[in-house]
C-alpha cells in the first residue's frame, strides 16, 4: 500500500518546517543553548504542523533521529479526545516519576488537550506544578480558550499561524514535481486556497487528484471539490444588486446551482469571499450596510438544519433592500464601528388610540408596524408581512401564517419581543403576541394591510411555495 503524501513529505527536522519560522527559529535556539522548558503549549488551526513540530522537538531534545514509522519508547503520544478521563491522567501522573528507558528525557505529547475533563486538568496541573527533571510536556490544541488559565500559565506558548498561500503553492509544486504529478499553477492555487492555511488538507487533496495520468486543471479541482465557478458567484451578486430582480429569477438560479451539485456551504463561503473583497475595494452597487448585513447572515449557514432553504431565504430577503438608495459617498474602507452595528430602534411619532374602537384602530396602524420592521429588521419584516394580524381584546394579537416555517421563525422570543416593542412605542400598549397556522383552507389576504404595496409583492406566493407546507427547523 502506497504511503499517503502528507505522511511521506512530513518534515523530519525543524529546519525543514515550512511556514512557521517564528517558532522553529526560537526552538532551535533553545536547543543550541540548552534552555529547554518543562512544558510547551502549541496552539493554532488544524494541519499547520503542531504535532509534527512536537514530535521533531521530542526527538531533537534527545538527540534522536526522527522516523514517524518507529515510535520511541520514551516519547509517549496521548490523544486527549479519546483519553480525556481522570483515570488516564492519573496513570500518566504515576508513571512520570519513572526514569526514561533509553533517552535523556521522557516526553509526553498530549494532542487536542482541550478535550480533557475538568478533573483530568486538575490532575495534570499537579504534575505541571512540580515536574520531574527528566520529563517534558508538549500540549497541542486548536482551542486554547478552553484550557484553564492555571495550565496555560505553566507552559511556554507558541502560536501557530495558517500557512501563507504563496508558501503553500510553492510547497505543493515541489511535491507534485517529485511525484511526477502534472498540474497547472491555477489548480495548485485553488488547492492551496481551499486548504485555508492547512498543509495537511492541501497535500491530501493533491494526493487525491494525482491518481490520474492527465494534467490536472483548475476545472478538475472545482469539480472534485464542488466549488462553483466565479461567474456563477458574480451572477448571484449582480442579481442581489439589481433592483428589478424577481424572486422567481433568483430562486431559479439558486436551484440550478443546487442541481449541479454545489452545496449551500460552499456557495455561502464563495459569496462571502467575493462580497468581502468587493466591499473593501468599493466595487459594490449595494450599500455597505446591506453588504455587511448579508455577510453576517451568511456566517450562520453551516449551523442550520436546512442550509439549502436558509441560504435561499437570506438571498431572497436581501432583495427587499433594493429599493433603498446607494450612498456613493461611503466606501468600504470608511465603514466605522457605528455603521456596522444595528441601528437603534426609534419611533418618530406616537399614534393616538381611540379606546372605544381599539381593535379597528390597531388594525389601521399595522402598515406602520411593518414600516418600522422594514426599516430596522428587514429579514423579520420579510416573514411578518406574510401574516394576517388579528387584534383581540385584552391586548392580544394573533398572527396567522400559511406555513409552519414562517410561524416558527416569528415565534422565537426575541422576534416576538421586537414586534411587541414596536407596538408599545406606537400605541403605549403592551401586547401579547401569538403565532398561529391558518387552518381555514383559504389563502390569506395580507396585501390589504400594506399601505404602499411593494412591486415585488406579486412574488410573495412564489416565496411561500419554495418552502412548502412542511416545517423547517431553524
Amino acid at each position: 500500500m502506497a504511503q499517503v503524501l502528507y505522511r511521506k513529505y512530513r518534515s523530519k527536522k525543524l529546519s525543514e518546517i515550512v511556514g512557521q519560522e517564528h517558532i522553529t527559529k526560537t526552538l532551535s535556539e533553545a536547543l543550541k543553548t540548552d534552555r529547554i522548558s518543562h512544558a510547551y503549549l502549541f496552539t493554532g488551526p488544524r494541519g499547520v504542523g503542531k504535532t509534527s513540530i512536537a514530535r521533531i522537538l521530542a526527538h531533537e531534545v534527545n538527540n534522536l533521529p526522527y522516523n514517524d514509522d518507529q515510535p520511541h519508547i520514551d516519547i509517549i503520544e496521548i490523544d486527549a479526545a479519546s483519553n480525556r478521563r481522570i483515570d488516564e491522567i492519573r496513570d500518566l501522573r504515576d508513571k512520570v516519576h519513572i526514569m526514561p528507558a533509553a533517552a535523556q528525557y521522557k516526553v509526553y505529547i498530549i494532542d487536542e488537550v482541550h478535550m480533557l475533563t475538568k478533573e483530568a486538568f486538575n490532575a495534570l496541573l499537579k504534575t505541571l506544578e512540580e515536574p520531574p527533571a527528566h520529563v517534558i510536556f508538549i500540549l497541542a490544541t486548536t482551542d486554547p480558550h478552553k484550557l484553564p488559565d492555571t495550565i496555560i500559565s505553566r507552559t511556554q506558548i507558541f502560536n501557530f499561524k495558517p500557512i501563507n498561500q504563496l508558501e503553500a503553492v510553492n510547497h505543493l509544486k515541489s511535491i507534485a514535481k517529485q511525484e511526477k504529478i502534472k498540474i497547472t499553477d491555477q489548480a495548485l492555487e485553488l488547492i492551496a486556497q481551499h486548504g485555508e492555511g492547512s498543509f495537511r488538507d492541501s497535500i491530501s487533496l493533491l494526493d487525491q487528484l494525482g491518481n490520474g495520468t492527465k494534467e490536472i486543471t483548475e476545472e478538475d479541482v472545482r469539480e472534485i471539490l464542488g466549488i462553483p465557478p466565479s461567474s456563477a458567484i458574480d451572477n448571484l451578486i449582480k442579481l442581489i444588486e439589481e433592483p428589478k430582480t424577481s424572486y422567481k429569477k433568483l430562486t431559479s438560479d439558486i436551484n440550478e446551482l443546487y442541481s449541479q451539485g454545489y452545496g449551500p456551504s460552499l456557495l455561502a463561503k464563495k459569496l462571502m469571499n467575493e462580497l468581502r473583497d468587493k466591499l473593501v475595494n468599493d466595487q459594490l452597487k449595494m450599500t455597505p450596510q446591506k453588504a455587511i448585513h448579508l455577510l453576517k447572515e451568511l456566517l450562520d449557514i453551516d449551523s442550520k438544519s436546512d442550509p439549502n432553504s436558509y441560504l435561499l431565504l437570506i438571498l431572497l430577503s436581501s432583495l427587499e433592500q433594493n429599493d433603498k438608495p446607494v450612498d456613493k459617498g461611503i466606501t468600504g474602507n470608511q465603514i466605522s464601528k457605528a455603521q456596522v452595528e444595528d441601528k437603534p430602534h426609534t419611533i418618530t411619532k406616537e399614534v393616538k388610540i381611540d379606546k372605544k374602537n381599539i381593535n379597528s384602530e390597531l388594525e389601521s396602524i399595522w402598515p406602520k408596524v411593518l414600516k418600522e420592521l422594514k426599516s430596522h429588521y428587514n429579514t423579520l419584516y420579510g416573514i411578518v408581512r406574510m401574516a394576517e394580524p388579528v387584534f383581540k381584546d385584552n391586548n392580544h394579537l394573533e398572527l396567522i401564517f400559511d406555513f409552519a416555517f414562517h410561524k416558527k421563525q416569528v415565534s422565537e422570543p426575541k422576534n416576538k419581543q421586537i414586534l411587541a416593542n414596536i407596538i408599545l412605542d406606537l400605541t403605549s400598549l403592551n401586547y401579547r403576541i401569538d403565532c398561529l397556522i391558518n387552518e381555514t383552507g383559504r389563502t390569506l389576504n395580507t396585501s390589504e394591510h400594506l399601505k404602499s404595496p411593494d412591486p415585488k409583492d406579486d412574488n410573495l406566493d412564489h416565496i411561500s411555495k419554495i418552502f412548502g407546507g412542511g416545517e423547517l427547523v431553524d
